[in-house]
């Protein structure tokens, strides 16, 4: 990806993200910030506390100090980048702001992440501009827990997204035994993708049920003879079972066909499941057949869902376990990406 923004947004509320703790939110709650979409703004729209926001804005400081907000990842990862969206705050968002990591164990409570020693800057103290998408690489390739964003002095921010690669403790994986490897959670991430003209196709692999159409992948209309295609890498190398291919809420723009193909890292693809029919607003759940039965459960890193000849889905599962091979890669990564007590 040329673009850390087309990375998972890890804080996102559908992804499990929550804003665990804010010093103020005397105009507008902190949970805004990690809301889906762009914000809104109606003109004149006021309440008992002033202008209604659809983000975090504080009360206007009268003494020396700074504001701040704490974020659980829903994805804990590595951070590429991040976009601190003042949308809509034009003559009361914060000069400045900076952006904290934390790699915290277990399920800390907001004290322990305030007296924690462990934060680590992910992006200096930068200036932003008002109504603006302020997008700043992130260069640390430590994994992180939790994400603080602090702005000087006061103000307000409509949104945070903190871009990056999920990286899954190994030892959930292994308790939790067959898990989808393709899920952003676990650690799968798209890595190419034909057309992104509605939606991201990262929403095809996060957690749980998809709530309407909105919240899927949807290509536009081809008028051509090609076709759509996403493309995953998997938490790691890894052996899959069972393949879901989901076009819930996909009613009359669900695509026709799909075929799913799978490789090895640098390697040739092979067939999962050949061309098959879709149903519109529905959960196909797809066997694979053992390795004497066309070689299909021979161990993959990467999965491409070629869809006929557009439309969209809604989730793509990808149910199975890691390797031996694929667990020592993982576990490799973790030890790089977190930090020793």
């Amino acid at each position: 990806m040329t673009d850390f923004r087309q990375l998972p947004d890890l804080a996102l509320r559908t992804l499990g993200g929550g804003v665990v703790w804010a010093n103020d939110e005397a105009f507008a709650a902190r949970e805004n910030l990690i809301t889906p979409g762009p914000a809104t703004y109606e003109p004149a729209t006021f309440g008992h506390k002033g202008q209604v926001y659809d983000g975090w804005e504080t009360r206007r400081r009268r003494e020396p100090g700074h504001d701040e907000a704490i974020v659980r990842l829903g994805a804990p990862g590595i951070v590429r980048g991040v976009v601190v969206d003042t949308a809509w705050f034009t003559g009361n968002y914060p000069p400045e702001v900076a952006v904290d990591g934390l790699a915290a164990a277990g399920h800390p409570s907001v004290a322990d992440l305030l007296a924690d020693p462990g934060w680590e800057p992910l992006l200096p103290r930068s200036a932003v501009k008002g109504d603006t998408e302020n997008v700043f690489a992130v260069t640390s390739d430590r994994r992180v827990t939790h994400v603080r964003l602090r702005i000087f002095p006061d103000g307000g921010v409509a949104r945070l997204r903190v871009h990056g690669e999920a990286l899954p403790d190994p030892r959930l994986l292994d308790a939790l035994g067959t898990v989808d490897l393709a899920a952003i959670e676990n650690g799968g991430r798209v890595v190419g993708c034909s057309n992104l003209f509605y939606s991201s196709p990262n929403n095809l692999l996060v957690p749980g049920p998809p709530r309407s159409m909105g919240e899927g992948w949807e290509t536009s209309r081809r008028r051509d003879d090609g076709n759509d295609w996403v493309e995953v890498a998997l938490a790691g190398e890894s052996v899959i079972g069972v393949a879901e291919i989901d076009t819930s809420y996909f009613l009359h723009n669900a695509p026709g066909w799909a075929t799913l193909r799978g490789r090895r890292e640098g390697g040739e693809w092979f067939g999962l499941v050949p061309r098959t029919a879709l149903q519109p607003d529905t959960r196909h759940r797809i066997v694979l057949g053992p390795p004497e039965q066309s070689g299909q459960a021979r161990p993959v890193t990467h999965v491409r869902l070629d869809i006929f000849p557009d439309g969209g889905a809604a989730r793509l599962r990808m149910h199975g376990r890691l390797t031996t091979e694929g667990r020592e890669a993982l576990d490799l990564r973790w030890q790089a990406a977190t930090p020793r007590a």
